[in-house]
């Protein structure tokens, strides 16, 4: 396989639901595409290709087909991450036509007119009213295209004027654009919700060049650059504050009201408000890679990730349609051929309710459009999803794992406590330990090297050796040290001292081979750890486990304050992953397993597990690449936050599928049987449709309690 290779068009004007679902079908059909997805919410196609294949020749091919297919629709290449794109007003002159069309039908119904008098008004209504529906009919017909919303309408209208019946031919064409009017304009504050997003994203950053500040864009900042932030202005870079104090702002990342202090040397992330202070920041990521760039990437991409449910709908949506239209035909024709006492005139009727009612885009615009607004109330509570596929996913879990530290504990270490042993004092032992932890980043390194607080040579060390899961050996000033836990003890044939501390991690040193003491490394709580396990509970999680690389006696104390069902501890990366698997085998897994994690070390077991879930704010860039869902604020009761959203999200589309469903079905069998009339039909098909996108707005507004 070739390289991958990932282009974006831009489809403006895209309104039809229905539409999309054609344009999606058809590129996937290419040669040479690997995968493609069409957002219709963000109006994006995304497609999927590899190096062997011709780019220009596939781009031109789609173009292609998406003219075809909507003919109104611009294309552009997406060269570069979208602004923010103005809603524009719904259409002067189509409120216009649909104004006066309005009026010259209820004249025509209110007046005792002539024959032609009433042909005269009620074809004028119609023309200004469904002249464009027309238009495209025909347009579309002359291309092929049968079976979409605007043949089937105008099939319909013009066949209610053939027998006679001009009302019910203008009132359907007038209620199917006042629907769908009313429907673009539901769309379209779903997509400002969405879009709401790009708000995060600041258009310049104040790039400081000695004494002089410059207005740039983020994009020519560079990592190591200086940049000052003002009050009230939104931070456009990951930072680490140099200079200045300030309060932030941070409820557009993690959901979180409450403004968070900063001072010199604290880190700070793109997309948040500085409240008041003057800040002074030395840039850590470039525009590509901070977190504001990545929560746009993830939000505006999750839809190309779609949920089985929505799968479903749109192969369901490509074979629904033509079924309804040959029922229709053979509604209109065969009675009347099979028993001569039926009129013709009654069952064309028939059938043309049949036409008006068979449009799916109820269910082919409602449906994603409820995935992707239940990421996007996600989003705005600080946790992204990747995909529709993990959200449904997610409300299917039944089984939660935990790692312990970062995610359950807040992975802020303390030495609490330093017992020398062989002669050799506490601070020795201590400047041993900092020494032979000078090299790494690990929390618990990190706590060494602090307690130590003086500076060290990392040329001191002449050769070092770090054991996943046991421990490190190093030589220095021509010692050999070794640190770690009782397994690198034990495998070194080294005695050592066996009191064990349920409150936190011992560190045993040997020197040269001989036991030099232990250190006590302890972790604290996080405030809403044990909320999060109780709230899981609650919402009928049938099993909580943690799984910890930590002494099994420190894991089982944590394990006990937060609640957890089981606790495995003193796991490897790769053991992590095989308790996973037992957690699969047992009798009681018949949903999914979510594991939430946030170490390198997390990220196999991430991976592997049905939905992977990393804390984004301590979490490793492994460890979040890795998952399906990153939770912001590394606060563990987001978790029941995600999974109450992602339940209601799917109440919510199935809701849809079953109301589109069930009222087109009734009203079906009522046209069959000429129980229905034209205006029931519209309600059937637009007013369902409305109904559905108005039920879908409910998602973005979670009532959310733990």
């Amino acid at each position: 396989m070739g390289e991958r290779i990932v282009k974006e068009l831009i489809l403006e004007g895209l309104d039809c639901a229905n539409c999309a679902a054609k344009i999606e079908d058809r590129v996937s059909a290419l040669e040479g595409i690997r995968s493609v997805s069409l957002n219709f919410v963000t109006k994006t196609l995304t497609i999927e290709t590899s190096e062997g294949q011709s780019l220009p020749h596939l781009l031109e091919r789609t173009k292609e087909i998406v003219r075809r297919v909507e003919p109104d629709v611009t294309i552009q290449e997406k060269e570069r991450e979208p602004q923010e794109e103005a809603e524009g007003s719904p259409s002067v002159r189509k409120i216009l036509l649909l104004g006066v069309g309005s009026f010259l039908f209820l004249l025509g119904l209110l007046l005792p007119l002539p024959p032609w008098g009433e042909w005269s008004l009620f074809l004028s209504s119609y023309l200004l009213v469904g002249g464009g529906v027309v238009y495209h009919a025909v347009r579309n017909l002359l291309r092929g295209q049968f079976f979409d919303e605007t043949f089937l309408m105008t099939l319909a209208t013009i066949g209610a004027f053939a027998i006679g019946m001009l009302p019910e031919g203008v009132a359907v064409m007038l209620f199917f654009e006042i629907g769908e009017f009313l429907q673009d304009l539901t769309v379209h504050r779903a997509r400002r919700s969405i879009r709401s997003l790009l708000s995060l994203r600041s258009d310049f950053a104040n790039l400081l060049e000695g004494e002089k500040v410059k207005e740039v864009p983020p994009e020519e900042i560079n990592v190591g650059d200086l940049i000052l932030v003002r009050p009230g202005e939104r931070i456009p870079l990951d930072g680490k504050v140099v200079k200045g104090s300030s309060s932030l702002d941070t409820s557009a990342l993690t959901g979180e009201s409450m403004p968070r202090e900063v001072h010199p040397g604290d880190e700070v992330l793109s997309g948040s408000i500085n409240l008041n202070g003057l800040l002074t920041l030395e840039v850590t990521k470039n525009a590509g890679e901070s977190t504001v760039a990545k929560i746009l990437k993830l939000v505006q991409h999750a839809s190309a990730k779609k949920a089985q449910t929505e799968q479903f709908i749109t192969r369901f949506a490509r074979y629904y349609t033509p079924v309804v239209v040959f029922a229709a035909v053979a509604l209109a024709l065969l009675p009347p051929l099979l028993f001569p006492e039926e009129a013709f005139h009654d069952w064309i009727y028939r059938a043309l309710i049949f036409l008006v009612i068979s449009c799916p885009c109820a269910l082919v615009l409602s449906i994603p459009l409820g995935f992707f607004g239940g990421i996007g109330a996600a989003s705005k509570n600080g946790i992204l999803v990747k995909g529709g596929n993990f959200l449904e996913a997610l409300s299917q879990v039944d089984q939660v794992a935990f790692d312990k530290t970062g995610t359950l504990t807040k992975g802020v270490f303390q030495v609490t406590q330093v017992v020398p042993e062989d002669g050799i004092s506490g601070q020795e032992l201590l400047e041993y330990a900092a020494l032979a932890e000078v090299h790494s980043n690990h929390p618990i390194a990190l706590s060494i090297k602090k307690a130590y607080g003086n500076e060290l040579d990392p040329t001191e060390i002449t050769h070092y050796e770090e054991r996943a899961g046991h421990g490190v050996k190093v030589f220095a000033r021509n010692r050999q040290i070794l640190l770690g836990n009782r397994k690198w003890m034990e495998e070194e044939g080294i005695p050592y001292n066996r009191t064990e501390s349920p409150a936190g991690t011992l560190l045993h040193m040997a020197i040269d081979g001989k036991y030099a003491g232990y250190l006590l490394i302890t972790d604290e709580v996080k405030e809403d750890a044990k909320k999060a396990v109780h709230g899981l509970k609650r919402l009928g999680i049938k099993k909580i486990v943690m799984l910890s690389g930590d002494l099994d006696q420190a894991a089982r104390w944590i394990g006990r304050q937060v609640g957890v069902d089981e606790v495995k501890a003193e796991l490897l990366p790769h053991e992590k992953v095989a308790a996973l698997e037992e957690l699969y085998r047992e009798p009681i897994s018949k949903g999914k397993i979510a594991y939430v994690g946030d170490g390198m070390n997390d990220a196999p077991v991430l991976a592997r597990s049905d939905i992977g879930i990393a804390m984004g704010g301590v979490g490793t860039d492994a460890a979040i690449e890795a998952a399906d869902v990153v939770i912001m604020n590394d606060e563990p009761s987001k978790l029941v936050t995600a999974v109450q959203i992602a339940r209601k999200t799917k109440r919510i589309v199935w809701q849809n599928i079953f109301l589109a469903l069930g009222v087109k079905a009734f009203f079906l069998l009522l046209g069959a049987l000429g129980m229905a009339t034209m205006w029931e039909a519209v309600f059937a098909d637009v007013g369902v449709s409305l109904l559905a996108v108005l039920n879908t707005l409910r998602v973005f507004r979670p009532s959310v309690r733990i």
